[in-house]
């Protein structure tokens, strides 16, 4: 490891655990509400669970490899391996104690998770009958020996092994008790009048497990679940994508167990046993588990409790559509509009793309469609259309990780209806958002297009913060179409107007705003970036950005997860900050914004939105979106009202500090903590909120912002 990797670089996949550990601490949160805490202890479970799935695989991969060549911060495979394995033990112990601290709260809400030793006859009664009728018939247990080999199980199965004497025998035998993964992990107990009660699952097995063994003496048994390498390495040669995809998601399926988690307290030889039944001893083994599959508590969250949840809110619906009587092209035609998600439906969308399919002067719909969800009313607007005559192209990325199997489904079903459907490139993900709807007015094609940061999925728009941009300009539309045609016919963008699209020109493009503010700052004017995005990864934008302190740029970024800049270093990014807001919805949009002379915000500001975060993958190895945002009113609302919230956030923030720490940002004393998620969630967006509302009234946040840069200066 090189001295200047280390004081340059975060490692990227400690610095994903330490954004996770950020999520675990909002489940300790007392502010945050009980069953919510709950949620994010879930959240935090599943995120690790994945991590192990995809990045720890691809380490162990390398590992494998006998390859030796160390990330941009300095650290070989095996040596990240080795801290990965350290910071993931801690994290998995202190969600345990978060988990035992949960249960004793939940109990004094009369939420109680029992277990079967303390239930009275009838509940215990209760709970067998419904084990007897709902769980028991769905299981096997299965004795392990020549004759039954051990069994494969999927990615995170998770079951009971037992260690059992027999007669006539004096070598143990071993059982296998494996819980199907679509039975509840908790259990409903009748409680009449004492609140909620569940046990778990495995608690009920472990009772009643003497009964689907009863020729046999039960020893001991223990608790495991196992996590499979679920990365996916595409064939770039693959004649028929499709056959392809199915393939690897069966590898998937088998692919080798990479950790092996048991409960607290397993006896050696089950251990052992199930170490070399999975082959998997140089593998992550945690053995001090108080509970496995903690992302499994999400269960018990229902809203019979609403005290215990986050207050109810309801996303508005543009004022500026319904002033056009719904009609979205009028809207839209009239000026452009910016959606900002959760806090504005994703109605408006679907609406879009419904109008165009049932409108008869709409001649053709073209779409990306990277993640959605298994009911999507998206593609069933676009089956419609195509089923009403349009012309419907629909670009479907098989590569969106996990949802391989959904995308391919969708896929078939447009076909079917007659839309034409392709697939993209086979060596890089088409990760752009975008819509475009072409509608004869006039006896021209006019276009209007959709350009967002987030998927279309419906139900990830209610918790994921992200930005969509309507627009009728010409230029855009122009630029859209020749976006579609790159990705179905490989021709190569030539004359795009304002639309930057990678991997041909988003880097270039970025790098030469960050060159003309360090212009501007050699020039005796200021020069300012804001930057938001999820993970801040490449090791090229990163050094560009340290230029661009080093030349005195003022640098403030909102970097959600992965971050591998060290901020705030003297001599190399003391004139970069860097904050992460985790708080009630995740935050996914990227935004980037250049002072262009003037102390932001700024009128004269330029501003983008993107589809694409700063990682080696997103500028070289997709096609990514980088958006201007010109329209003065949307402008605003994308640099005044977005940005500077998030920049003055005090209820979610965290700041990273020069060795990698992160510190919670907490309000002055006398000030209440200012929630950029609250400020959205009670007032309008300045692009949807019509002519009802006076769009001339100073918003708050401007007095807010420039009281913190007062307190700057």
């Amino acid at each position: 490891m090189t001295e200047k990797a280390t004081s340059r670089y975060f490692n990227r996949e400690l610095s994903w655990l330490f954004f996770n550990t950020r999520v675990l601490e909002e489940a300790q949160n007392p502010a945050v509400p009980l069953l919510e805490r709950v949620r994010f202890l879930s959240i935090s479970a599943s995120n690790l669970d994945e991590f192990y799935m995809v990045r720890v695989a691809g380490v162990r991969t390398q590992i494998l490899a006998n390859m030796t060549t160390p990330s941009a911060d300095g650290l070989t495979p095996e040596q990240q391996i080795s801290k990965i394995g350290r910071r993931a033990g801690k994290i998995v112990k202190r969600q345990g104690e978060c988990w035992s601290q949960l249960v004793e709260e939940l109990a004094n809400e009369k939420i109680y998770i029992r277990k079967m030793s303390e239930l009275d006859e009838v509940s215990r009664e209760a709970v067998k009958s419904r084990y007897e009728e709902n769980v028991l018939p769905l299981l096997s247990p299965l004795a392990v020996d020549p004759a039954h080999p051990f069994p494969f199980l999927p990615n995170l199965g998770f079951g009971m092994a037992l260690s059992m004497n027999v007669e006539g025998r004096d070598e143990p035998m071993y059982g296998l008790i494996i819980i199907p993964s679509y039975v509840d992990r908790f259990m409903v107990v009748p409680d009449s009048g004492k609140g909620q009660s569940y046990v778990l699952i495995e608690d009920v097995l472990e009772t009643f497990a003497q009964d689907l063994f009863p020729d046999f003496a039960i020893k001991s048994s223990g608790l495991f679940r196992i996590t499979r390498d679920s990365d996916m390495t595409v064939d770039e040669e693959a004649e028929d994508l499709v056959r392809h995809f199915e393939f690897l998601l069966k590898k998937r399926r088998r692919g080798r167990v990479i950790r092996l988690e048991t409960g607290t307290g397993i006896a050696n030889d089950l251990r052992a046993f199930l170490i070399d039944s999975f082959e998997c001893w140089d593998e992550d083994i945690q053995d001090e588990n108080n509970m496995l599959g903690l992302s499994d508590v999400s269960e018990i969250i229902s809203s019979q409790k609403p005290e215990l949840l986050f207050p109810s809110f309801t996303a508005r619906f543009p004022e500026r559509i319904r002033e056009f009587d719904g009609n979205c092209f009028a809207a839209i035609a009239a000026k452009d509009i910016v959606v900002h998600h959760p806090y504005e439906e994703f109605d408006v969308v679907i609406q879009f793309l419904e109008q165009a399919a049932a409108d008869p002067n709409v001649v053709a719909i073209k779409q990306t469609l990277y993640r959605t969800s298994d009911d999507s009313p998206i593609v069933a607007a676009l089956i419609n259309a195509a089923e009403n005559g349009k012309i419907v192209t629909a670009l479907v990325e098989l590569k969106a990780r996990f949802d391989e199997a959904t995308n391919m489904r969708w896929a078939r079903d447009l076909e079917r209806a007659g839309v034409h459907v392709v697939y993209g490139f086979v060596g890089y993900k088409t990760h752009a958002k975008v819509s475009l709807v072409l509608r004869r007015e006039d006896d021209t094609l006019r276009s209007y297009a959709h350009l967002g940061t987030g998927n279309y999925h419906a139900q990830n728009a209610k918790i994921y913060t992200d930005l969509a941009l309507f627009t009728a300009d010409p230029e855009m539309g122009e630029d859209v179409g020749k976006l579609f045609n790159y990705v179905t016919s490989y021709s190569r963008p030539r004359g795009l107007n304002k639309l930057v699209i990678a991997p041909m020109g988003l880097r270039d493009a970025l790098y030469e705003h960050i060159d003309a503010e360090i212009a501007f700052v050699k020039a005796g004017k200021p020069g300012g970036i804001w930057a938001k995005m999820n993970a801040l990864v490449d090791a090229d934008m990163i050094e560009k950005l340290y230029e661009a302190s080093a030349a005195g740029v003022e640098i403030d970024l909102i970097v959600r997860g992965i971050c591998c800049l060290r901020p705030g270093v003297p001599g190399l990014s003391e004139n970069i900050r860097v904050k992460s807001i985790v708080g009630r919805f995740l935050e996914h949009s990227r935004i980037i914004c250049f002072g262009n002379g003037a102390v932001m915000p700024h009128d004269n500001a330029k501003v983008f939105v993107s589809s694409a975060d700063w990682m080696p993958r997103n500028l070289d190895r997709r096609v990514e979106t980088l958006i201007p945002i010109e329209d003065p009113t949307v402008h605003g609302q994308v640099l005044d009202q977005v940005m500077v919230a998030n920049l003055i956030d005090t209820a979610n923030s965290w700041q990273l500090e020069p060795k990698g720490k992160y510190t919670r940002v907490s309000a002055e004393a006398d000030k209440e903590p200012f929630s950029a998620h609250g400020y959205f969630m009670r007032n309008p967006s300045l692009s949807g909120r019509g002519q009802a509302l006076n769009n001339d009234a100073p918003l708050p946040l401007e007095t807010l912002f420039a009281e913190r840069l007062r307190e700057k200066k």
